[in-house]
């Protein structure tokens, strides 16, 4: 897979051991506030709302904590704190580029939290469009589960995709991958513009392709290959390091490693 896949294997991976920790229950609460201030407040005529709220009943908030993101994104709550959404760039070790998106109250705050995260794991923050030129935003629809290659090409193809990804679904376990395998257990990524995501996602649906995700992403032009284990193992560091600060949403890399590097650090996280 390209190294945008692999990148995406590291966060999904990630996300599970993260979930285990109970660090999630903040970032999906935030994915709702955001989504809620980008459109509508109605989930029915907001499909990235329907998603974030989809992916926080899975994992179990509340649905008192879910309409009160709601409400905060909508601007109807009212806690004397007004919020908005910053874009931070940098690099880390290696010369990786990174994107970190930031839901804050704060930005004196956020940018110190940001910056001291970066210079404790080698790398820095930078100003304003030092990366994000490197990173285009698309609509992004995750599959996994039991299906044959030539249902997404039919799929992508009546709902206009730009392109998508196939391959062997990972896991963290091998008795589990053996299983996966002799059960034909494939993911795709399914990449369309942004405008097109839920159009692209009803198709899908429809043909009844197993959809796990859908979501908006920062994809990276370039990537750059990280083989010295002490460099992986500080942007793991990094990164971890940012998604653990209470004002970040997303943390995005252009980084590209053997899944042997990659195993190795999320067993260490």
């Amino acid at each position: 897979m390209a190294g945008h896949s692999k990148w995406a294997n590291i966060k999904r991976q990630k996300a599970r051991v993260d979930a285990k920790r109970g660090k999630t229950f903040t970032q999906l609460s935030r994915a709702i506030i955001v989504a809620a201030r980008h459109g509508v407040a109605d989930p029915a005529g907001n499909f990235q709302l329907r998603t974030a709220i989809d992916k926080a009943k899975a994992a179990g908030i509340p649905n008192e904590n879910i309409e009160r993101a709601i409400a905060k994104g909508a601007g109807t709550y009212e806690d004397g704190k007004p919020t908005e959404e910053i874009r931070y760039e940098g690099y880390g070790a290696g010369g990786v580029a990174i994107l970190v998106e930031a839901f804050t109250d704060n930005r004196n705050r956020t940018a110190a939290d940001l910056r001291e995260a970066f210079k404790k794991y080698g790398g820095n923050l930078g100003e304003t469009g030092c990366v994000a030129w490197m990173f285009d935003q698309k609509g992004v629809i995750v599959l996994e589960g039991n299906f044959a290659e030539e249902q997404v090409l039919e799929a992508c193809l009546a709902g206009e995709a730009e392109y998508y990804e196939f391959g062997q679904a990972l896991t963290d376990s091998p008795r589990e991958r053996l299983r996966q395998r002799q059960n034909t257990y494939y993911t795709a990524e399914i990449f369309t513009t942004i405008g097109n995501l839920e159009h692209q996602s009803q198709v899908l649906q429809r043909a009844k392709l197993p959809v796990v995700e859908a979501e908006w992403r920062w994809i990276p032009s370039n990537t750059v290959e990280v083989t010295d284990g002490e460099v992986g193992r500080s942007l793991f560091k990094l990164v971890e390091a940012l998604e653990n600060l209470d004002d970040v949403q997303s943390v995005t890399a252009n980084w590209e490693m053997s899944e042997e590097l990659m195993q190795r650090f999320l067993t260490e996280a």
